[in-house]
């Protein structure tokens, strides 16, 4: 596309906050710079919240709530649909700025758009399927009536990886319970959320429901908020280290919360895998959103006497891949997200390398603009070694191996994480056993992507609590009711 396009792209994006169903400008006037990573040039100046905007978004969206709560459920539902139909109308637009903020590949921020859009159109259905029940008690003497109220004002944190599809993960349950909104959007990425905003405008969502409040001091802004007493709800996806930290400052008042927090996803393949399915699984569950996401395999964990052949495999597949900014056509591998991540990856394969693992393919950072770092690979990783244990969030497939199905239970569950776990075995049993063994809250098997709005997502140990997405994630914003109505 063309910087033409790009441009008018990002001009139609407003500046300011979203508070009480207008853009403004906030309390005191300072802005902040959004920058392309594949670049590093300016591509927007925002308005940068204080705590007093915060404050002022909480109070629009407490204002709100009464009448949001009362609001129809079909009527919920239709703005959640028209939101939906939206997004598909505009779905290049979003895709484009993703790109642009976020460095990821076009073709992926369009599957993020398909992905992220899901969320509108299954919260649209569930709105209307919000349900109790009704019956006599055990003595006899008395009707329960069990319902489901909206948990409240909800105040949302999301991250820059996924800049569309976290915002709409956790708007459109809260939206379909009849709960508000304050969002505040990551300062990397700020611009799909305000977009999306614009677009929740259109569909006919009421003023002060939605409320966005971008800022380049979160834990300032979010402070304040956490701390009032009328906000209900606090939803975070984001790092372990900092999710602990928010549920320390949720707990005073006792909000309910929801966390999706760090990964360290074990992808474990058999010496009965289909070598095919694995590779592939490989690198969609690696390389997809350039290794950044909190379902990225972080430890590839494969059968000694095939891990040669998959190694060979999977450096094949990566050597081919074509490293530039996302808007080029074929780039797989975009930027990473800041200077930071680059040289956090440099510093994890330098740890691995210096430990005794053999370098496969890539292993270092590109000169020039922008903060790129080629797609890497890893084998022999000892026990002991950094990559083993922390999140990468970047392009690097590390490889260990392992002999027996315990050694491999006890490596893949040696971790304080538990999001997701991939395991590729063409043995049904084994499967089956991996399923109970495995201690985490999600799993791919024979399968490297396992994201789908219809399904929970959210993890165990320090990968969070909550769920989000599927049946139960509209529950995260309900409350349970019960009434004892007298039979005489």
């Amino acid at each position: 596309m063309s910087t033409q396009t790009e441009q008018a792209l990002l001009d139609s994006i407003p500046t300011g906050l979203f508070i009480g169903g207008q853009w403004i400008d906030g309390e005191t006037g300072a802005t902040f710079d959004v920058q392309d990573p594949a670049t590093g040039a300016v591509i927007r100046t925002i308005a940068d919240a204080t705590p007093g905007d915060g404050i002022r978004a909480l109070d629009a969206a407490v204002a709100a709530q009464d009448s949001w709560a009362a609001t129809a459920p079909r009527t919920r539902s239709d703005i959640l649909r028209r939101a939906f139909d939206l997004v598909q109308e505009h779905k290049e637009d979003l895709a484009l700025l993703m790109t642009l903020e976020m460095g990821k590949p076009l073709a992926e921020a369009r599957g993020e758009v398909a992905y992220g859009g899901e969320f509108l159109r299954w919260f649209s259905e569930e709105a209307v399927r919000i349900s109790g029940r009704y019956g006599i008690n055990p003595e006899g003497t008395g009707n329960m009536v069990v319902s489901q109220r909206p948990v409240g004002p909800s105040f949302f944190v999301t991250p820059w990886n996924f800049p569309f599809a976290m915002a709409t993960r956790k708007i459109a349950p809260a939206l379909a319970a009849g709960c508000t909104v304050v969002i505040k959007p990551p300062a990397l990425t700020p611009l799909t959320t305000m977009f999306f905003t614009s677009l929740l405008e259109k569909a006919g969502l009421p003023a002060g429901v939605v409320n966005v409040v971008q800022t380049s001091r979160s834990s300032a802004l979010s402070a304040p908020i956490i701390a009032d007493p009328r906000l209900r709800k606090l939803s975070f996806t984001g790092s372990t280290e900092v999710g602990r930290k928010l549920i320390a400052q949720a707990a005073e008042g006792v909000l309910r919360v929801s966390m999706e927090l760090g990964g360290n996803a074990p992808f474990v393949v058999f010496d009965d895998a289909d070598l095919d399915k694995a590779v592939e699984g490989a690198l969609a569950a690696k390389f997809r959103n350039i290794g950044q996401a909190c379902t990225a395999a972080n430890r590839f964990i494969v059968h000694k006497d095939v891990a040669a052949e998959f190694g060979r495999r999977v450096t094949e597949r990566v050597n081919a891949m074509k490293i530039g900014r996302g808007t080029e056509e074929g780039v797989a591998i975009g930027p990473l997200i800041d200077a930071d991540a680059v040289a956090k990856a440099a510093e994890l394969v330098g740890d691995a390398v210096d430990r005794g693992a053999t370098l496969l393919a890539g292993g270092k950072a590109l000169d020039g603009a922008g903060s790129f770092y080629e797609p890497t690979v890893l084998t022999d990783v000892v026990a002991g070694s950094a990559i083993l244990r922390e999140e990468i969030f970047g392009p690097v497939l590390a490889i260990a191996t392992f002999e027996t199905e315990e050694e491999a239970v006890r490596l893949a569950n040696d971790t304080e994480y538990g999001l997701v776990s991939y395991v590729f075995t063409e043995n049904l049993q084994r499967g089956q056993r991996m399923i109970a063994d495995l201690e985490t809250g999600m799993m791919g098997l024979n399968v490297g992507v396992v994201s789908n709005a219809a399904a929970p997502f959210g993890g165990v140990k320090q990968s969070g609590v909550g769920r989000e997405g599927g049946l139960e994630g509209i529950h995260e914003y309900l409350s349970t009711k019960y009434t004892l109505i007298p039979v005489s």
